[in-house]
């Protein structure tokens, strides 16, 4: 998916495909090839491998979770370009 805008063009990788990158010298250097094209601008998140939850809040996320799989279970989804084009929006 694409987004124009703010003078750069935004993609969304289609599949949720990722894509990784070690910091060397300060900079962002990417372990694999990409056909992005030149100047893409991406979002980047942290690969935390621990969180800061306490048992009532893991107890809290996996009760959404198992509701969340009821709804999809039951046909009860949103599109996720649907979901990203208006968290985009609201940049």
């Amino acid at each position: 998916m694409r987004f124009d805008g703010g003078g750069a063009t935004r993609y969304i990788l289609k599949g949720m495909q990722s894509l990784k990158a070690r910091v060397r010298n300060g900079r962002l250097v990417l372990d694999e090839p990409t056909e992005l094209p030149e100047g893409t601008e991406l979002v980047l998140a942290v690969v935390d491998e621990g969180d800061d939850l306490d048992d009532a809040e893991r107890a809290r996320l996996h009760e959404s979770l198992r509701r969340s799989i009821a709804q999809a279970k039951a046909g009860q989804l949103v599109d996720g370009d649907e979901v990203i084009g208006t968290l985009l929006a609201r940049r």
